[in-house]
């Protein structure tokens, strides 16, 4: 004959499963959603805020913008194209590369516009870009409808040759924009990624704000 006390302590009451079941799911369930989170952070987007005033009138202080990190490793970046990326000689950028060595002190990150691209010669001359590449042996002006007059300066005198993999970079804001005419060349290692959505202020949400297309 059983005893009816060994049966009571064995026995569990169904609503304290039912309640573990549930607690040991959502416990899952953050795990899954913290990981997803996290990976779509570091691998696929990434919020930038603008801090500074190199991108004006493009882009404003406090500007919360979206950076793309997949396009660029299907198709290499365009010229007027809007990137985040990290500064060179500042540290290093892959995430797990960091993480490997045990860098724990993430690099400094700017937003800029991509202006010479890889195998070109970029000359800065007062408010003057001209460009130099297989297309145009001779060179092009590069007219550039974003700038402002009171923006326009800078460092000048810069004449740059691109490698493979290598981007000159500028501010629309020339006048006080520290970019390449000052630290040099973008490697493409340190593109964060394309500025694909801002989100405030809700004045000028939109995709792929201040990319621009040139006619030359």
């Amino acid at each position: 004959m059983s005893d009816p006390l060994m049966q009571q302590n064995t026995s569990m009451d169904p609503a304290a499963l039912q309640k573990e079941s549930l607690t040991k799911g959502f416990a899952w369930y953050v795990i899954l959603a913290l990981g997803l989170a996290l990976f779509v952070r570091f691998f696929i987007a990434a919020p930038y805020v603008v801090s500074g005033a190199s991108m004006e009138y493009t882009f404003d202080n406090w500007d919360y913008l979206i950076t793309d990190r997949i396009s660029y490793r299907i198709s290499p970046p365009e010229r007027g194209d809007v990137i985040v990326f990290c500064l060179p000689g500042g540290g290093e950028c892959s995430l797990v590369q960091r993480i490997m060595d045990q860098e724990w002190q993430a690099p400094r990150t700017l937003i800029k516009r991509v202006i010479g691209l890889p195998g070109e010669t970029v000359s800065v001359s007062g408010g003057e870009v001209r460009i130099v590449n297989a297309e145009h042996p001779e060179g092009f002006r590069l007219d550039e409808p974003y700038l402002t007059a009171e923006n326009i300066g800078g460092p000048s005198g810069t004449n740059t040759t691109l490698d493979e993999g290598e981007y000159f970079v500028m501010g629309d804001n020339r006048r006080v924009s520290s970019d390449s005419r000052v630290w040099g060349i973008l490697p493409q290692e340190n593109i964060v990624g394309h500025v694909l959505v801002r989100l405030f202020p809700l004045s000028k949400i939109g995709a792929f704000p201040g990319d621009a297309t040139y006619n030359q």
